[in-house]
């Protein structure tokens, strides 16, 4: 019988909240006064934080908008797929559950980040930056479930395969205006690489 996660403490929580409500703050503030024109200590300021905070929870501008709350519900959807007999299926499934019990509001600001990343220049390199340390992550996550090292090649190949694909989902909802349903978008790309891959799908 495994042992259930166990609930964040009140801690966690609240520094949570912090965190989103910083980036809330930022998003608005870019789309009040654009990107360039707004600087660390405006969005500081409009979320009640020093600069000193804001930097406790994201290292550079940038982070502000390539960082989502779906970076943890990800690394989750990893775990749970090293541990199932057909990993691409477990991942499709995590990722399109996690994004179709998103609400509203954390849709919206997802629509508003891509669209910044899409024609921001330092955004789109910042991105790469934070997949390589998801990588990583996932890496590690994914291995611990299947009983290999992160660095073992299969595990690498896997991780690098299914993260790589979620980049062009991306770029293809923001494409369509957001028009496209991002869960479905997500739902026939895994389905297309399971086939690529020779996982059968059940």
């Amino acid at each position: 019988m495994s042992t259930p996660t166990p609930l964040p403490g009140l801690r966690e929580r609240k520094k949570a909240r912090t965190r989103w409500a910083i980036q809330e703050h930022a998003l608005r503030l870019f789309a009040e006064q654009g990107y360039d024109a707004t600087t660390v200590d405006q969005i500081a300021a409009a979320a009640d934080v020093s600069p000193s905070t804001f930097f406790r929870y994201f290292r550079t501008k940038e982070d502000v908008v390539v960082q989502d709350e779906f970076d943890d519900l990800l690394l989750e959807a990893y775990a749970v797929a090293g541990r199932a007999p057909d990993p691409v299926a477990s991942l499709r499934h995590s990722l399109v559950e996690a994004l179709g019990d998103t609400p509203r509001s954390e849709v919206d600001k997802s629509m508003q980040r891509t669209a910044l990343i899409a024609t921001v220049p330092a955004l789109r390199t910042r991105v790469v930056e934070n997949m390589l340390t998801s990588f990583e992550d996932a890496a590690a996550r994914f291995g611990e479930g299947v009983g290999r090292d992160q660095d073992d090649p299969a595990v690498r190949a896997f991780v690098g395969a299914t993260l790589g694909a979620l980049l062009p989902v991306l770029l293809e909802w923001a494409a369509s205006g957001f028009e496209e349903d991002v869960a479905d978008l997500v739902s026939r790309t895994f389905t297309g690489l399971a086939e690529v891959l020779h996982w059968r799908q059940g």
